[in-house]
């Protein structure tokens, strides 16, 4: 196996948070350490306020840790600047949010198009139809978020992100705006688009059912990993 192929998609080690509050310094996240290797899925689980999304903001390198390193395709995301990390998280990095994170002002089209715009893609139109038809929306191109419904807007999200084909896809608790059938419908629809790209999954979820379909789960308690 080449040096290349052997590199880790994601590699966390000793990663600390430490934050001031009222009372002094509060421990968020200790000693995080593990990797992902190219398509793995992994849901990050736990109690409410334990670290799940702090964790995920620093996998993004949208939050810097307090000690720890982060290697995302090679990349030491704490060693270079921000200008540097966002043009890592342009092109490596995809995100699917609870809440949709679409820009009400573009139609499904357009934010599907967006970031393939600003990556320079001349063929993002093309792509773009083509993903949201992928996702079911063939229909649905030129319809604005608001007249959306919550499982089309999150498959509107799904197309953004896949259609990038990032190295590593960050999901935040993706079904969390969701009834439970619009919510399973939307899982079992990343899972197939996940597949279909060779995408690596981090996914932050408190659905035991979505985190037992993922390769393995990490559970984070009191900010520790417990594997």
């Amino acid at each position: 196996m080449s040096e290349t192929a052997s590199i880790a998609v994601l590699e966390v080690k000793d990663v600390c948070k430490r934050v001031q509050d009222a009372s002094g310094e509060l421990t968020i996240l200790r000693d995080i350490s593990f990797q992902l290797q190219a398509r793995e899925s992994v849901a990050i689980v736990g109690a409410s306020g334990s670290g799940k999304s702090t964790l995920l903001a620093i996998l993004a390198g949208l939050d810097t840790p307090s000690s720890g390193s982060v290697h995302l395709r090679g990349h030491d995301l704490f060693a270079l600047n921000e200008d540097q990390r966002a043009a890592v998280r342009g092109a490596e990095l995809g995100f699917v949010f609870q809440s949709f994170q679409l820009l009400p002002n573009l139609n499904a089209l357009e934010n599907v198009m967006l970031p393939l715009e600003l990556r320079g893609e001349r063929e993002a139109r093309a792509l773009a139809t083509q993903m949201l038809g992928r996702v079911g929306l063939g229909e649905r191109l030129g319809h604005y978020p608001r007249v959306l419904s919550g499982g089309e807007q999150q498959r509107v999200a799904l197309a953004r992100a896949f259609v990038m084909r990032p190295a590593l896809l960050l999901a935040d608790e993706p079904t969390g705006s969701l009834d439970f059938a619009t919510g399973a419908a939307v899982m079992d629809l990343m899972f197939e688009l996940n597949r279909e790209a060779g995408t690596t999954l981090v996914l932050v979820t408190h659905d035991t059912q979505i985190a037992q379909a993922c390769d393995r789960q990490l559970r984070i308690e009191a900010g520790r990993l417990k594997l």
